[in-house]
């Protein structure tokens, strides 16, 4: 369905394929017009046309490799001068599956680089903004090696452990100045993640991996719940509540003025 009502503009990293298209077809649903960013022009136009021809929404295409620096620094300028931007959506990201014995170590630095430091350039570059106009979106795209690494690529999983880090830390910062903060953790999802990082999605059981389109409505439904934190398989919410409960019991025990008597004890034998 068409939607008519304008709700700004949402800007997409990774946008020309797989997730980030997914979000660009459905934000424009919404009534958001877009700003797609990534490095392949060709598919960005295709995916622009598309969702013109079929929702009316303004869609701009915006070239760039947010592995060089350089690129990254031009989405700055576009997210600090655009006031008509309403959401980012933090979803560019290279993955890897090899061990650390087995991988290369300078592609795991342009892993932190775009997964880690771009990601934060950008949010640093568009959240001031949000809060001048009276609010915003911010989604990241994580995973669930966030809080799990041990499952793939222990770069890559402390890569989506920050992630999961930052959207905590800003949604505790910014909750009440209008600006909401959402960190999506997908599993293993349909996509060319798995050929890029290195393993065939051929080679996963078929009952762990998630149809793309399913993941990224399951995540604007957590969205539009006012989830924080959406892992779109996990049956039984309640057992996120359990994990972040003990999480936050462990809070007020974590600095204290000494040492704990285990410590101690061990220090007199």
């Amino acid at each position: 369905m068409t939607s008519f009502n304008n709700k700004g503009t949402a800007l997409i990293t990774g946008a020309s394929t797989g997730i980030g298209a997914i979000y660009a077809d459905r934000l424009a649903r919404r009534g958001h017009d877009l700003i797609l960013v990534a490095r392949n022009r060709v598919r960005l136009d295709t995916l622009a046309r598309r969702l013109t021809d079929e929702t009316g929404r303004s869609v701009q295409v915006f070239p760039a490799d947010l592995g060089n620096p350089g690129n990254v620094a031009t989405v700055e300028d576009l997210l600090r001068s655009d006031r008509t931007i309403s959401v980012l959506v933090n979803n560019a990201g290279l993955g890897a599956t090899a061990p650390l014995l087995e991988s290369d170590v300078a592609r795991m630095d342009e892993m932190i680089a775009l997964n880690v430091s771009a990601l934060t350039r950008l949010t640093y570059a568009v959240v001031p903004g949000l809060i001048e106009r009276g609010g915003g979106t911010v989604i990241n795209i994580g995973s669930i090696v966030g809080i799990a690494p041990e499952i793939l690529n222990g770069v890559y999983g402390a890569t989506k452990a920050y992630v999961l880090a930052f959207t905590r830390s800003l949604h505790h910062e910014l909750a009440d100045k209008g600006v909401r903060v959402q960190a999506v953790m997908p599993g293993a999802t349909a996509t060319e993640f798995w050929e890029v990082a290195g393993r065939p999605i051929e080679d996963l059981p078929s009952t762990i991996v998630m149809r793309a389109d399913d993941m990224v409505d399951a995540a604007l439904a957590g969205l539009d719940q006012g989830e924080v934190f959406t892992i779109p398989a996990l049956p039984n919410i309640g057992d996120w509540v359990a994990y972040e409960e003990a999480r936050k019991k462990l809070l007020p025990q974590l600095s204290l003025s000494e040492p704990a008597a285990r410590y101690l004890a061990s220090q007199a034998s």
